[in-house]
């Protein structure tokens, strides 16, 4: 089993366990799965740190500027992405990555950004329910599925609705690019009730 590296999005007023969960589910997987099939990094718009929700703060390990490619990329949700729906230069970086990614997941509102960047056209995905219609506006051709935890969006792009639901996508993701053994490790040292 090859490592893959996953690169999460951090930014200013992000939902904490948007990021954390899925930080979270793929550190312990890589570290419980045969030969580490996961590693870790954060990605900020800038070099300077990304204050979150509460205070919450995450010092990126990287900048869209420096950041190496990645296997998976993660796009957490929360009330900053709401400014963000106009950064061109984020939308950009967003669009070149989910060309090089074997998967994109976003949690909560990041399904904004990915709307927003055009990469949910045409698809079925899902978001926090009191986005829904902002989804829908952001990008009509996209099937908004509610009542559900995650959506396979395409064969690279899974979408989540709100906060903890990003953990249950997170696992699902580590079953489909590991095995359902890695997953069931990560559950038991979490003590998560995983949901399919």
């Amino acid at each position: 089993m090859s490592q893959r590296t996953v690169a999460i999005l951090a930014f200013d007023d992000m939902e904490v366990l948007d990021y954390a969960g899925p930080y979270e589910v793929f550190n312990v997987a890589g570290e419980l799965g045969e030969g580490a099939p996961f590693s870790v990094f954060s990605v900020g718009l800038t070099g300077g740190a990304a204050v979150g929700r509460g205070g919450f703060t995450v010092q990126p390990t990287y900048s869209l500027d420096d950041a190496p490619p990645a296997d998976l990329l993660v796009v957490p949700g929360g009330a900053g992405t709401r400014p963000l729906l106009e950064d061109e230069r984020l939308l950009a970086w967003l669009r070149d990555r989910a060309g090089e990614v074997e998967l994109l997941l976003s949690v909560c509102t990041g399904a904004l950004l990915l709307g927003a960047a055009g990469l949910l056209e045409h698809q079925s995905a899902t978001t926090h329910h009191d986005a829904f219609d902002e989804l829908a506006a952001l990008s009509p051709t996209t099937t908004v599925v509610r009542g559900q935890r995650f959506v396979r969006s395409s064969e690279r792009v899974v979408t989540s609705a709100g906060v903890s639901a990003g953990v249950d996508a997170s696992l699902y993701v580590v079953q489909l690019l590991t095995d359902a053994e890695t997953r069931d490790r990560a559950v038991t040292e979490m003590e998560w009730m995983w949901q399919s």
